[in-house]
């Protein structure tokens, strides 16, 4: 696969002193953290369901920020991308590859939505 993007946690004053790297390629997004122990999760682009975007004070001074992801990945289940430079732009790119990959597998995200009174009427049965 074809790398996208990548970029490090960024810490003190945004610069990347950090041992979490974030990979972006065209189906997947891997997170390797550590330096002695190291660790690698990946997840499926398809599997991401809601992605929301966090800027602090300080992250905006620093032009950073942090993408948080719902995610129905088992192992990883809902994460943050923290601290990357040029935030929003990340999270539009990774937005449109979500939806490209769910279109091409054909994935559906069925939200339920429900009135509370619907809620007391079924509760009266």
């Amino acid at each position: 696969m074809d790398l996208i993007w990548k970029d490090r946690k960024r810490t003190l004053f945004g610069l990347p002193w950090s041992f979490t790297k974030y990979e972006l390629e065209s189906e997947r997004l891997f997170v390797k953290t550590g330096f002695f122990t190291q660790k690698e999760d990946e997840v499926r682009l398809y599997r991401i369901m809601d992605i929301g975007l966090t800027r602090t004070l300080g992250q905006r001074i620093f032009g950073v920020g942090t993408i948080h992801c719902s995610s129905a990945d088992k192992t990883m289940g809902d994460f943050d991308i923290k601290s990357v430079k040029n935030p929003a732009e990340v999270k539009e790119k990774l937005s449109q590859l979500v939806e490209e990959q769910r279109e091409k597998k054909r994935v559906t995200n069925r939200e339920y939505m429900f009135d509370s009174d619907d809620m007391d009427n079924d509760e009266q049965l």
